[in-house]
């Protein structure tokens, strides 16, 4: 990266999190978005994720209001709920599509464009992207079990970050659980 390059980064939020827990870290944002605005000239950063619609609580609420305060361009979709064929009622959530096209429309605007996800469903999009002359990062991690990053995808991409190098800077100490033998307010 060059400090005049416009860059965008473009968070699949549901892989990053996958990606993040494999490796048993929780992400600082504000460290993450930072240090890409301290090497380039930093566009727009974009969190993309779905989100259960009417619970009274979500456990990814918190983050994506704060992320919205922060100067995040957050992207949702609801969950859709249906049955599989054998009756279970499962959940989907895939952000892909809306990934795809915000990365398209931005290419005109951008030098350098910064993935994280495995997913090698963006194999295509990245060569896609990169035709329009933008270079592409791809952040995800091979230092998990099992790898979370297909290999064509972090091959056709023309940088490739680990999540696992860059915890130093990323990630905030996970909060420990409280030890079975701590003592409390009621003892």
């Amino acid at each position: 990266m060059y400090p005049s390059d416009r860059i965008a980064l473009f968070i699949d939020g549901a892989n990053l999190y996958s990606a993040a827990r494999a490796l048993n870290v929780d992400l600082d944002f504000r460290k993450l978005v930072d240090s890409f605005r301290d090497k380039a000239v930093l566009v727009r950063a974009y969190y993309y994720t779905a989100v259960v619609e009417g619970e009274e609580f979500s456990p990814i609420r918190p983050l994506v209001d704060w992320l919205g305060y922060n100067g995040f361009s957050v992207v949702t979709k609801p969950v859709k709920r249906f049955t599989d064929p054998q009756g279970h009622t499962r959940t989907k959530g895939n952000m892909d599509v809306e990934i795809a096209v915000d990365m398209l429309e931005m290419a005109p605007h951008l030098d350098q464009m910064v993935l994280f996800s495995g997913d090698g469903d963006f194999r295509r999009l990245v060569q896609a992207v990169q035709a329009k002359g933008v270079r592409v990062t791809v952040v995800s991690t091979t230092k998990s079990q099992p790898p979370m990053i297909a290999d064509e995808l972090r091959r056709q991409a023309d940088d490739y970050i680990d999540l696992a190098d860059r915890l130093g800077d990323w990630a905030r100490p996970k909060a420990a659980a409280p030890s079975p033998n701590a003592r409390t307010f009621e003892d």
